[in-house]
């Protein structure tokens, strides 16, 4: 798709060298030699930018300039005119004008601030597809099962997805806790805001508060940088406790005072943080039995379990097998290049007696090795491993990938296209932070932060 230049001049020599330049390059180019004329075409045109001479004979530049942003909000402005003045660029910068040249152009200068400036505008307009792409991904439509069971968790997802209230998902491991968790985040009003997740208990326990909080250079042997902990990176969104259950004590204690204070201190600081976060925390523990035997503060629990979401066992739920099935043979029959349409009377039989102590986790990972092994255009029977085939199994007769978290799932696109877009900014404004920080549309402060926290690199 070629990006879209309007030109609006009153000098008409000025429309037609500009016109040949931008379409040398490859842009669609139209021109206006009024500004009356020049919103009218911007209203049917839609550019992406538009070169805008200050002093036009009807109405001046920058009423134009103001007309045109209130038509076409998502259109940048660059200022050009023969009369500079400090006082007009300022003006024109206050109502949104991207960049103030002086006549006469340097050519080669204004085709760079337009390819900057439309690679910002390009990856502005991948990330907003990204978003979109995440938001349909995770639909509650999306999600698989039509027994009733699954009918209650809908639900219920739909509506815990609209209220701030932490959550606290239960279920067996494989279950899909981090999918739907996913879900009530990018169906909820924190959804352009970032996901985060904390794998508690992946993390070593001397760890888990720099983990959760973040540190200060030196704060320990090992801080050799300053760290920003994940419940700052999720500020204005959601940060999911994975496997919260696995805590130590000591972790439960600095959780419970930030879910508490809804404010932290990096370890070894001094300042205090606000946190404005979600959050949804996961386990297959069961809490209330760890209550009682004194291995989970009670404090804490009912902290975590204002609303609650228990998602059922695959075993309870046998019905939904089939529907599964499908969604798993049409993902992976493309990415083997193959054509199985089903599973053998035999072979759902099966299905239906063994107890899948893995879950929708196990049954995935399953039907992949039967494709795999099948010649034939639907599952059969001997495609099934031994444990599915002999009808039993218990969690220890499961293979150790199982235990892992379920595929790759962009895990994390948000975060890279985060990553992206601020070293594009960085690179369109050669590296000025202030700048970049504009085109972004945040402050100069929280671009730092996620310079640091991203790792984005920075020569400047």
């Amino acid at each position: 798709m070629k990006f879209k230049i309007l030109v609006i001049d009153d000098e008409k020599n000025i429309r037609e060298i500009f016109s040949l330049l931008l379409e040398e390059k490859g842009y669609l180019v139209e021109a206006a030699d009024t500004g009356r004329g020049g919103v009218a075409r911007a209203q049917r045109f839609i550019p992406d930018i538009v070169l805008l001479d200050m002093n036009l004979p009807d109405i001046s530049g920058l009423e134009t300039l103001t007309r045109v942003k209130a038509s076409v909000p998502q259109t940048a402005i660059i200022i050009i005119t023969a009369f500079g003045t400090i006082r007009n660029a300022v003006e024109a910068t206050k109502l949104g004008a991207y960049a103030y040249l002086e006549k006469p152009v340097d050519n080669e200068e204004l085709l760079l601030i337009i390819s900057r400036l439309l690679e910002v505008k390009k990856l502005a307009r991948e990330v907003e597809d990204l978003k979109s792409e995440l938001s349909s991904r995770y639909r509650f439509s999306n999600l698989i099962g039509t027994s009733s069971q699954m009918n209650s968790v809908f639900q219920m997802m739909e509506k815990i997805a609209q209220v701030e209230g932490t959550v606290l998902i239960t279920g067996e491991s494989g279950t899909g806790k981090e999918l739907v968790a996913r879900a009530i985040h990018f169906q909820g009003p924190r959804k352009n805001s970032p996901f985060v997740i904390v794998n508690c208990g992946a993390v070593p326990k001397d760890l888990i508060e720099s983990e959760f909080f973040g540190h200060t250079k030196g704060a320990f042997t090992d801080a050799k940088t300053e760290k920003i902990g994940k419940f700052e990176l999720a500020q204005k969104g959601t940060i999911f406790l994975d496997e919260v259950g696995e805590l130590s004590p000591d972790a439960q204690v600095k959780l419970l005072r930030a879910l508490g204070e809804r404010e932290i201190v990096r370890v070894g600081g001094t300042t205090t943080i606000p946190i404005d976060v979600r959050v949804i925390a996961a386990t297959n523990k069961n809490l209330e039995e760890a209550v009682k035997k004194g291995g989970f503060r009670e404090d804490l629990y009912w902290r975590l379990v204002v609303l609650s979401l228990h998602l059922p066992p695959l075993r309870e739920r046998k019905e939904d097998i089939p529907l599964l099935g499908e969604h798993f043979m049409q993902k992976y029959n493309l990415e083997l290049g193959k054509a199985i349409r089903g599973v053998s009377p035999e072979g759902l039989e099966l299905f239906k007696s063994y107890p899948w102590p893995g879950n929708v986790r196990e049954l995935e990972s399953v039907l992949y090795e039967a494709m795999v092994m099948s010649d034939s255009p639907q599952i059969e029977a001997e495609n099934l491993p031994q444990r599915i085939r002999s009808g039993a199994a218990t969690k220890e007769d499961l293979p150790p990938e199982l235990g892992q978290p379920l595929g790759e799932m962009v895990a994390g696109l948000a975060e890279k296209a985060e990553k992206k877009m601020i070293e594009k900014a960085l690179e369109a404004t050669g590296g000025n932070k202030t700048k970049a920080a504009q085109l972004l549309g945040i402050s100069r402060k929280t671009l730092f932060n996620k310079i640091t926290a991203l790792g984005v690199r920075s020569e400047n």
